[in-house]
């Protein structure tokens, strides 16, 4: 770390301490050549891999995108904006931890796909219809037969 009075590049740490709730340290640094002390933070940098769109263009990561789309499939369902919060911040986790630097849309359609059928059927189907461009009744009734075969996933009689 360089020192902002005299720009030496040799410092030593006097103190460091967790703050933000443990998302930051607080760091106490001591220029080795002038003897000034100073305070750094540091926190992780968790970047976001970009989206590669079907048309082969790239694009940042938008949660706000993400979160409008699960607004809209969800859009008076009786999900609470708190499940919806966790659901997207799981998706975020779920992106980070491929540990890619780009990831294809599909891949992040499917993982929104896979949240709402846990969340919310009908949203699933809405979203599904969309997602998957549905022609007619009959790609709706697949993807409800679907959806009623998976054992997890029946309804109590």
């Amino acid at each position: 770390m360089h020192c902002p009075f005299c720009g030496a590049d040799d410092t030593k740490v006097i103190d460091s301490r967790l703050v933000a709730e443990g998302d930051q340290v607080r760091r106490r640094r001591e220029c080795l050549s002038c003897a000034e002390r100073f305070t750094t933070y540091e926190m992780a940098e968790l970047v976001m891999p970009r989206v590669i769109k079907q048309n082969g263009s790239r694009e940042p990561f938008d949660e706000d995108k993400l979160r409008a789309g699960f607004l809209r499939a969800l859009e008076k369902r009786p999900v609470s904006v708190e499940r919806i919060e966790a659901v997207i911040n799981h998706i975020k986790h779920d992106l980070r931890a491929t540990g890619e630097r780009e990831v294809g849309s599909r891949v992040l359609g499917e993982l929104v796909m896979d949240q709402l059928k846990q969340l919310d059927q009908v949203a699933y189907v809405r979203f599904a219809s969309v997602y998957r461009s549905f022609q007619d009744i009959s790609e709706f009734r697949d993807a409800i037969e679907r959806l009623e075969a998976e054992p997890a996933f029946k309804q109590a009689d």
